[in-house]
């Protein structure tokens, strides 16, 4: 990964941030505990989903204490409709009685302490991290980061975390979370899973993968 990598990449930021300038955390929230609770709910869930279900949902569990104390059947219940609930709601229960039990119900704010919480893995505690506390740690490598930088030929890796290493020592530091961000808003839009239409997109001209989906 050499200097043609590392100028390509800083093309493919300018490029996207000219085409999604609204791109930005799609999850709402309105403190850490809140987007720390949507981002675990977001696995394999769209964001539109997890919104709907937790515009309901944080009025009624407004802090670690309630996610911690209540009947794990009701907040499965609560939480159905974003799928892998049962999964989902223990992690946030679990991860929610580590808050109570070892930070007074607050939302840590370092990678290693957040990924000590059930249910939090680097890409969670990137997204809290940013977007609670401005911090960035890493890269968030969801599955459109994964699937656009093996197709930019950023990587060769499928694991998120060497995918995660690859990106940053090819991206500034400043620009982690907002690559994150980017190639997000490009893969829905864009450079879909099963189709992506190269023809529409800005990065074909510098993309490896351009043109040869059928």
């Amino acid at each position: 990964m050499g200097l043609q990598n590392k100028d390509r990449v800083e093309k493919i930021i300018q490029l996207l941030k000219k085409e999604h300038p609204d791109a930005k955390i799609a999850l709402n929230f309105s403190n850490p505990l809140e987007l720390l609770v949507a981002t675990i709910l977001s696995a394999q869930c769209t964001d539109e989903r997890v919104n709907s279900v937790t515009r309901v949902l944080f009025k009624k569990y407004t802090k670690a204490e309630d996610y911690a104390n209540v009947d794990i059947s009701e907040l499965e219940r609560d939480i159905k409709s974003t799928g892998f609930y049962r999964n989902k709601a223990k992690n946030i229960q679990n991860c929610c009685k580590l808050l109570v039990e070892k930070y007074q119900g607050k939302v840590p704010r370092t990678m290693e302490e957040l990924v000590e919480l059930p249910g939090v893995a680097r890409k969670t505690a990137n997204i809290v991290l940013y977007g609670a506390y401005g911090i960035v740690a890493g890269v968030a490598v969801d599955t459109h980061v994964r699937r656009l930088s093996q197709r930019l030929g950023l990587t060769k890796f499928d694991d998120p975390e060497k995918i995660e290493q690859d990106l940053m020592k090819l991206v500034p530091k400043e620009e982690w979370m907002r690559l994150a961000d980017l190639l997000i808003f490009h893969g829905r839009r864009v450079c879909n899973a099963k189709k992506p239409n190269c023809g529409g997109c800005v990065l074909s001209q510098i993309c490896p993968s351009a043109f040869t989906f059928k």
